[in-house]
């Protein structure tokens, strides 16, 4: 009798682990607008309820103001990164012509001064120069070729379409989801025991927690972030636009694993090409430090916030973009928070000794 119930929690447990990997396997990666939208539903329905509350509104009044005030940042944002690439992409194209001429004459010089210093060695060693400096031009041309192949821009283009589609639905469904929300949480309880609803009530709470304490350290590193990108353009790069560059690096540098680098990679090859070999490395050398503040202050930042371990936060960061790209970044951390959580509202129990 006891083996047969044993039996039968071990089937209970093997289905229940088979059910969950083929979740995680097969339905997440296709849901993520949706998890996404239910994730930033809950995280704003405190600024919902503080908005019935102090105006005395219906939640349908609170919901559609706080989700046009949403929409009208992202909205903004979204403008403000889109307009400034575009004019920078019409300037460079704008430009071209002058910039290949430039290289020409660069390129000329260069081997004029290539011939001039290798004057009197020997023949062998002036033609293995010659084979060197030809083989790093061809490994630049190269790269670059391939960065502007076929394949990559194809699959960028393909990519838009997909993006679109999946932040419609996230959209659409954020604004059910913030109608809704209390009704599914109430079917959601309804289908649990008391025991077991004070503890998911436990996690839910501790996991809104940990998602005001993440966005707070996200605010907090990109203000670091714009603070050293404004000092280090108007000190020592260019002053001229120092406050309008700082404050589209500050925008790109939500962007996971890339950050300001997106931003200024492009900027310094762009000098080096011209030949500006001086700026070019300033800006190599600020890009290099806002990525050394970034990945020191973030998971610091993000574990006082979070009271969870940087450690931890920085592997579930790392695997998590390893795995699933800039989702994975986001979603790396939640699972070890959903497991931190589940383990002190006792849902999870890891008591044992090997």
């Amino acid at each position: 009798m006891v083996l047969n119930i044993l039996k039968k929690e071990y089937i209970k447990y093997f289905v229940l682990v088979v059910m969950l990997l083929l979740l995680a396997i097969f339905i997440l990666p296709v849901s993520i607008p949706i998890i996404l939208a239910l994730l930033t539903a809950n995280i704003m329905e405190p600024i919902v309820k503080f908005t019935q509350k102090t105006f005395k509104w219906r939640r349908k009044a609170a919901v559609i103001t706080n989700f046009i005030l949403f929409i009208s940042v992202i909205s903004g944002l979204l403008y403000l990164v889109i307009t400034k690439l575009f004019s920078q992409l019409i300037y460079v194209s704008l430009t071209i012509p002058t910039h290949i001429n430039n290289w020409t004459g660069l390129w000329i010089d260069m081997q004029n001064n290539l011939f001039k210093y290798t004057e009197g060695l020997p023949k062998e060693v002036v033609e293995s120069i010659q084979n060197k400096f030809d083989a790093t031009l061809e490994g630049m041309r190269d790269a670059l070729l391939d960065i502007l192949s076929y394949t990559n821009i194809s699959a960028l283009l393909t990519d838009i379409p997909n993006f679109l589609v999946s932040f419609i639905v996230f959209i659409i469904a954020l604004f059910l989801f913030m109608l809704d929300l209390q009704s599914l949480q109430t079917k959601f309880f309804h289908y649990l025991t008391d025991n077991t609803a004070s503890k998911v009530r436990f996690m839910f709470a501790s996991i809104k927690k940990v998602a005001i304490g993440f966005m707070k350290a996200q605010i907090i590193a990109s203000f670091i972030i714009l603070g050293a990108s404004f000092i280090g353009l108007l000190l020592i790069i260019t002053p001229k636009y120092a406050l309008i560059m700082a404050f589209v690096i500050w925008i790109i540098d939500i962007i996971p694993i890339l950050g300001s680098i997106a931003v200024l990679a492009p900027w310094a090859i762009y000098h080096y090409l011209t030949g500006d070999i001086v700026l070019g490395t300033k800006l190599t050398i600020l890009a290099v430090v806002l990525l050394v503040i970034r990945r020191a202050v973030e998971p610091k930042l993000m574990g006082s916030q979070m009271g969870i371990s940087p450690l931890a936060i920085l592997i579930g960061m790392f695997i998590g973009a390893k795995l699933f790209g800039f989702i994975g970044f986001l979603l790396g951390p939640l699972v070890i928070i959903i497991f931190i959580t589940a383990k002190e509202s006792g849902m999870l129990k890891l008591n044992f000794k090997i």
